[in-house]
């Protein structure tokens, strides 16, 4: 498959048309599975509601659609979890296919259901190297006011026992970064799979440079706090900071080394590729999202023309 391209379609499809063992790098926020939107639905499990919208969510710029409410106890319930496993289970072997030895791959997942993809991604053959912690700057937060829920029932006595309570998760701050590796070559050490893949290490000293700039990350430490700019807003709802997947993709990657986003949304990815010069393949489903990947791609590489030739 030609690098330094995207490709519009279903990606459990597309990747079978990368060649074995030809990517130095996968780099991807996947869906979660946590029904945030259409796409994000990974479960046969709904309801009339699900991806709806009350009056008070219209008016948010944030859950402007209903989740699938967990009931907990049904059994259909129980089975998201598993069905969300077997979704990357029906992946998770090509991305290994595709990987050279020693290659790393960086993987966005929800906390709910992360657990899920690690055993897929295990199964499949990955070793489960680390989890990274993003610790975001801003996040949205929106918890049920108990004592509201009841005061609306007219139960003035549980109104005033639960004042204070909510009912909901806590600010979500923290969001794991899973980060797996393709095993290396039997009968030789991972120094070896460097020298003859120029993989399977990680650059401390670019980890030493973001540091001291827009990434937050004291040294060798697993937590990384990255500020999302004006620029990270407004293309996709998942959108992620483009420092931060510059930052992992210099951690691990070479210049002209090939980067895979199997599912690339509005491309960040991509462009931190492009930015560092390496190459890229990115796979996006949604051809609105292929046409603003191809915009961001295009603009950047202009405004970079246009700065080497004043210079």
């Amino acid at each position: 498959m030609e690098t330094n391209s995207v490709i519009c379609g279903d990606s459990i499809e597309k990747i079978k048309n990368i060649d074995t063992e030809s990517i130095h790098l996968i780099l991807s926020d996947i869906p979660y599975g946590i029904s945030y939107d259409s796409w994000d639905v990974i479960h046969n499990n709904t309801n009339s509601s699900l991806l709806g919208s009350s009056p008070a969510q219209k008016k948010t710029s944030v859950f402007k659609k209903r989740g699938k409410p967990l009931n907990g106890w049904s059994e259909s319930d129980k089975k998201i979890p598993m069905e969300y496993y077997d979704w990357c289970s029906s992946w998770a072997s090509e991305w290994l296919r595709v990987l050279k030895p020693g290659a790393s791959c960086f993987v966005f997942a929800g906390r709910r259901l992360s657990h899920r993809c690690i055993c897929a991604m295990e199964d499949a053959g990955f070793i489960f190297k680390d989890m990274l912690s993003w610790e975001k700057d801003v996040a949205a937060y929106r918890a049920q006011n108990v004592k509201i829920v009841f005061e609306r029932r007219g139960d003035i006595e549980n109104a005033t026992k639960w004042s204070g309570w909510k009912i909901g998760n806590l600010r979500p701050l923290f969001e794991p970064i899973l980060w797996f590796m393709k095993p290396y070559r039997i009968g030789g050490t991972l120094t070896d799979n460097i020298a003859n893949y120029s993989l399977g290490g990680f650059n401390e000293l670019h980890l030493k440079n973001n540091s001291l700039n827009n990434i937050g990350i004291e040294i060798c430490s697993n937590i990384i706090k990255c500020k999302t700019e004006s620029t990270d807003r407004g293309l996709h709802p998942a959108q992620k900071p483009l420092a931060l997947m510059e930052f992992l993709i210099g951690l691990t990657t070479l210049e002209n080394q090939i980067v895979l986003d199997p599912f690339c949304g509005c491309g960040s990815t991509l462009l931190a590729a492009q930015n560092l010069n390496r190459k890229y393949i990115g796979i996006e489903l949604n051809e609105e999202y292929c046409a603003i990947i191809a915009n961001r791609l295009n603009e950047s590489k202009n405004q970079n023309l246009k700065s080497k030739r004043d210079n």
